[in-house]
Order: C-alpha cells, then sequence, then structure tokens
C-alpha cells in the first residue's frame, strides 16, 4: 500500500474522496499480468467506485463539494482519493449506499452493451446469459426481463440458483457434465436467439452449436482461466488455451450465426455512450444491483480470494 497527497483537481475535473470499491475478474487478471488491456508500467488496480466530491477543477459545473457519486475510470480505482474527469462520474441515487453505488456501473454498462450494442436484443427473445449470480449476470437478467425476454441462466453451484430465480430468471442450470441435455430441455422449442458468455470453453461450444439462425454469442470474459491463490496457475492455463474453442469464420456463413467479443475497458475513450445507456436503464426501472459481500479495504486480500473462489453472489464491495 502506497501514501500520498492527491494535488487539485485539474480543469474539468473532480476530485472523490472514494468510499466503497468494486471487484471485477479485470482486477484480478490485471494483477496477474494476464490483462492486454492493462498498462505495461506499474499501476494500481479497480475500475469502479464510489464517494463525495471534495473538490472540483475549473469549469466543473455540475457537481459542488459534498456530492455523491460514483464513477469509472481506466484502473487507479483501489485508492482513498482519485482525481477524474467529471464526465466519468455519476449522482448516486437518493436511497443507494456507497456500496451500491460502486457495484453500479461496470456491470450495467457491460449488460447493457452486450446485450443491445452488441447482441441487437429484441423484447421476447430468448436469452442464455452465463454465471447470473454475478454482478453483471444480475444486471443482464433485470435489463433482458424489463424486455420481455426469456432467459436461462447459469450458475457453477447449487447455493446460487435462488437469487437470480427470485429475480425473474426463468430457468436456472447448474453447469455440470448434463449441460447440454439440460439447456436443450429448458430451451424446448424456443430458439436461442443471444448468449452471453464469461465462462468459455465447453459452456461457449454447447450453446452455439444451438443458436437459432442470425443468433449471437457475445463474449465478455472467460472465468474458467481464473483459480485461487496469488499466482495464476499456469499448467491449467496452458491446458485451457490449448483446448479453447476455435471457430472456422469460413463456416460462418452456413451457420448463420456470430460471434463478438468486447472488453468495456475499450469504450474508455467513448465516454460519449455512457449517458444515453444510463438514461435507458433508469427508463427500465430496475431494482438495485445486488451486493452480496462487503469488506474493509484492509481485507482486500480476504476479499480478493473469495471472489477468485467462484463462490461469491452478486457484487464483492471493498468499503475504505
Amino acid at each position: 500500500m502506497q501514501e500520498g497527497t492527491i494535488p487539485p483537481p485539474g480543469a474539468g475535473e473532480v476530485q472523490v474522496a472514494v468510499k466503497a470499491v468494486g471487484l471485477n475478474f479485470a482486477d484480478v487478471f490485471a494483477i496477474w499480468g494476464l490483462y492486454k488491456a492493462a498498462p505495461k508500467t506499474s499501476f494500481t488496480p479497480g475500475l469502479e467506485y464510489a464517494g463525495v466530491v471534495e473538490a472540483v477543477g475549473a469549469g466543473v459545473t455540475q457537481y459542488k463539494p459534498g456530492d455523491r457519486v460514483m464513477g469509472i475510470t481506466r484502473f487507479g480505482g483501489y485508492t482513498s482519493g482519485i482525481n477524474i474527469d467529471a464526465r466519468y462520474v455519476v449522482s448516486i441515487p437518493s436511497g443507494w449506499d456507497f456500496a451500491t453505488g460502486a457495484a453500479f456501473l461496470v456491470q450495467t454498462l457491460t449488460a447493457y452493451y452486450a446485450l443491445f450494442n452488441m447482441g441487437d436484443l429484441q423484447p421476447g427473445q430468448t436469452v442464455l446469459i452465463h454465471s447470473i449470480a454475478g454482478g453483471v449476470g444480475l444486471q443482464a437478467l433485470k435489463i433482458a426481463k424489463a424486455k420481455g425476454c426469456y432467459v436461462i441462466g447459469t450458475v457453477g453451484h447449487a447455493s446460487k440458483t435462488s437469487l437470480p430465480a427470485e429475480l425473474g430468471c426463468d430457468q436456472v442450470l447448474v453447469r455440470g457434465p448434463n449441460f447440454r441435455q439440460e439447456l436443450e430441455s429448458a430451451l424446448g422449442d424456443r430458439p436461442l436467439n443471444l448468449v452471453i458468455d464469461s465462462v468459455g470453453g465447453t459452456y461457449f461450444t454447447i450453446p452455439y452449436n444451438m443458436l437459432a439462425p442470425m443468433g449471437r454469442m457475445i463474449v465478455i470474459g472467460s472465468a474458467r482461466y481464473a483459480s485461487q491463490g496469488d499466482r495464476p496457475n499456469f499448467w491449467r492455463l496452458m491446458r485451457y488455451f490449448l483446448t479453447r474453442p476455435k471457430i472456422d469464420p469460413q463456416d460462418l456463413p452456413n451457420q448463420n450465426r456470430g460471434v463478438l467479443g468486447f472488453n468495456l475497458i475499450y469504450l474508455y475513450e467513448r465516454i460519449e455512450l455512457m449517458e444515453p445507456m444510463l438514461v435507458d436503464v433508469e427508463s427500465m426501472q430496475l431494482s438495485p444491483p445486488f451486493v452480496g459481500h462487503v469488506f474493509p479495504f484492509a481485507e482486500m486480500r480476504e476479499a480478493i480470494s473469495l471472489f477468485q473462489s467462484g463462490q461469491t453472489k452478486g457484487k464483492v464491495v471493498l468499503e475504505v
């Protein structure tokens, strides 16, 4: 942990006293040196936070000291204070605490962009969402249900099925050896229009082969590469890498389906996309994000270890 003073905010910036930080798989992979979007030199992890405006720079009129805000950053969120372009923060809704604010932006923007901008989601379609009990999965579930879609979700452990079911998931499957048959049964006569894949491997291949004509597979991560500990399991990583799904682009016209992938970090420079997304999300009147685990900042190691274990539900948040 490093200590230092924060300079005054520059023109167009706000200075935020951080009160809560959200954990993401990108943080873990970045710490391991396995995240291509991470800086090549030393850096502070963290993509999202919530806190209180301490000061504003020249030209900032929409915020004032004392305002409660939540924000995104291209790393640097694991901190007690940050100067950031005012366009990258938004006000925390009334009634939300800082932990809820720190659980909202990355998950919601990822889910929205995957479903609509990449997936071309249409009302009433059938959607498969992997890791549906996680932060992104739960937000994607609520957005898809707001559009009248039939949603099938997957989880890694049976203990995680109740939460998405309570939030309206039509079928929740536990990933396992019978996944193909269980997915076929869950689909019945429905076409599989859209898959949000955050797992990879077999759980990419099976639903990919079931996609309806014009169906889309949207890849937002590969959680199967995650493992517990301070260092990655390189033998496991190599085995998964060598056995990863492979798509023949020349066969895609015959299959009449699409595969797209994105990383929210690369949208950081296109901040103009954030406001219309959030306006649309607000119109859906979604419930607040689910925060399943809150740790004090001093227990970051324990929080990351639990996050890596795959046993979490909803968002894992550090309170500063």
